[in-house]
């Protein structure tokens, strides 16, 4: 349940680091759904602050894919970029709180002393080489140096979908960066701060980011921010089990696009793999507003084959 009468919040934050694929779509289609069909707001954000990986046009890209599936959005697209001072505001109070420490230690530095495995797409437990440092240290550090935020606890929370969650984050990364040494905010840092400032109050995307929102519900704690609702959805992986990517082919929307795929049958098949019809049929988002329901969705991740694809007119 929400935890709010009031008409949600909901977004949608595609990456222009690369194209958007099948995958993303699912998960912009259900939480787009998920706000919509309780009369809320969508808000679009570009999440760019990642510039090594930034592909040129891609961000236009995105916007063009999510309008060809159907999926509007609320007021202008905030970009993260355009956004630094609330981020530099966000990391001065860390550190007025005493809640972050400088670090010197490199990627190469934590694996090498990590001594336990950890999970795929989740670095290792960080070994706390750096944190007896005060806030007050960065001063005299002459080499370069990432803010990390200091993790006393893992808050559980309630997720809209898979119900009463908990990650250990003492055993799932540790102390985690929410400053990079480049000068530029980190993940965790910039969505929080991103969404408390549009007042956010439903988060709906993959299941790859459960370990995020512990570490997200921290800083809302720190920050004195309402933290929104999480709902964290199964992934669409290919034949082999993994998640989508170029060894499945090209599943790009723009590809499917270029190919003369209707968008409503993409719909129609990812409203299918959701449970909200009954067979891939062709359907606009705005036609699925009242089959829509989180928990129709399968908990098993959906396996996109070929012969799908076929299905809806591609390959």
């Amino acid at each position: 349940m929400r935890h709010s009468s009031f008409p949600p919040v909901g977004r949608l934050a595609p990456s222009p680091t690369g194209a958007q694929h099948l995958g993303n779509a699912r998960t912009y289609l259900a939480a787009w759904l998920c706000a919509r069909a309780a009369g809320g707001r969508v808000l679009l954000r570009i999440e760019d602050i990642d510039s090594p990986r930034v592909k040129a046009g891609a961000a236009e890209q995105a916007q063009d894919d999510l309008r060809w599936l159907g999926l509007d959005w609320d007021g202008e697209p905030v970009v993260q970029t355009r956004r630094l001072p609330l981020y530099e505001a966000a990391l001065d109070r860390l550190k007025q709180l005493d809640l972050v420490y400088p670090c010197t230690c490199t990627r190469s530095d934590v694996a090498a002393a990590a001594s336990a495995p950890h999970a795929e797409h989740e670095p290792p437990t960080y070994p706390g080489t750096c944190a007896g440092r005060t806030p007050a240290a960065a001063a005299g550090l002459a080499v370069p140096f990432a803010w990390r935020f200091r993790v006393a606890d893992s808050p559980p929370f309630d997720d809209l979908y898979r119900g009463h969650t908990r990650v250990d984050l003492r055993a799932a990364g540790g102390d985690f960066v929410v400053w990079k040494a480049a000068g530029t905010p980190a993940y965790q840092l910039a969505v929080v701060t991103d969404d408390a400032d549009a007042g956010v109050t439903e988060v709906v995307r993959g299941d790859d980011l459960v370990p995020s929102t512990p570490r997200q519900l921290l800083l809302y704690r720190a920050l004195g921010w309402a933290a929104p609702a999480f709902a964290h959805l199964p992934l669409v992986v290919g034949p082999d089990g993994r998640r989508l990517a170029k060894r499945h082919g090209d599943t790009r929307l723009s590809a499917l696009r270029a190919a003369g795929v209707a968008p409503e049958a993409v719909v129609g098949l990812l409203a299918w793999s959701c449970g909200w019809l009954d067979e891939p049929r062709p359907a606009t988002p705005r036609e699925l507003l009242p089959r829509f329901r989180l928990g129709a969705i399968p908990a098993a991740p959906f396996v996109l084959t070929a012969e799908l694809l076929r299905g809806i007119g591609y390959g």
